[in-house]
């Protein structure tokens, strides 16, 4: 374990990583099979692809209802991405969202309560695709400046290539989701970041990270690029290409100038 980032941070990552409940969640969310090891799989595959069916049905029965399910699934999610995209978040309606899809009324209910839990679900797709991004970039890197560099990066490259979706997913986290809502989406987002987590603490062993908790890290690194790109997708007048020349070489600046910084607190909630 790396001395520069704590183990008590690490594991405060991977606390919920055997909890019965975010499987439960990962699985409707992502269809995986109940024997899906997540915690190997995600660091052995970052593309976070499903297994393939258990093969217990000679038929394929199973496996062609699963596809079937996954298929319709992002159909909907697909057409809400773009209802949200074309009329806001607060002016579509589920009924907007079939219609686009060509679903029927009974499709979209056998998968979602409603329009909150389908909004969660595709906010959680829409992490999952982020956090593979910029994971595989930061893991492809084998030195601490340059992981902290790709982290920045590879934040902002997403967002000029994807912005509907990024737009969505900055809009969509200032909404005021249901508490149980919050508590799976930031369960979800913590364990999408313990493989980056865990790459940086592999790297610092030579001291190159202060010993900032791990919220506190990423607010640094990651604080500036967030504000940037909400502003950019906001419609204000910011060069976010120019800002990905400036943006990793501060973050790396910001990071390496308190490297042998104490170990800072977590900032008091509220």
């Amino acid at each position: 374990m790396a001395t520069t980032v704590p183990s008590s941070q690490l594991a405060a990552c991977c606390a919920s990583l055997g909890d019965r409940r975010r499987r439960r969640l990962l699985g409707v969310l992502f269809q995986l099979d109940d024997d899906y090891n997540y915690d190997i799989n995600w660091r052995d595959h970052p593309a976070m692809t499903p297994p393939r069916a258990a093969g217990n049905d000679p038929r394929g029965q199973a496996s062609a209802r699963r596809r079937d399910g996954i298929r319709r699934r992002d159909e909907l999610l697909d057409a809400a991405l773009t209802c949200f995209s074309e009329r806001g978040l607060l002016s579509t309606r589920i009924e907007d969202i079939r219609r686009a899809a060509g679903a029927s009324p009974s499709s979209v209910y056998n998968l979602f309560d409603g329009l909150p839990s389908l909004t969660v679900a595709l906010l959680a797709r829409t992490f999952e695709r982020l956090f593979t991004h910029v994971t595989s970039r930061a893991l492809a890197q084998d030195r601490p400046e340059a992981a902290v560099r790709a982290l920045v990066d590879g934040h902002l490259e997403w967002v000029l290539g994807h912005q509907d979706q990024a737009r969505f997913m900055y809009g969509a986290t200032a909404l005021e989701l249901a508490q149980a809502q919050q508590e799976d989406l930031a369960e979800l987002k913590a364990n999408l970041a313990v493989p980056v987590m865990q790459h940086l603490a592999s790297l610092a062993d030579d001291g190159a990270l202060p010993a900032w908790p791990a919220a506190t890290l990423e607010f640094i690194i990651l604080g500036p690029a967030h504000e940037a790109c909400r502003r950019y997708l906001a419609g204000a007048p910011v060069d976010l290409a120019g800002l990905r020349e400036l943006l990793p070489d501060v973050a790396w600046e910001s990071v390496s100038a308190f490297a042998a910084a104490p170990p800072a607190r977590e900032p008091a909630a509220g």
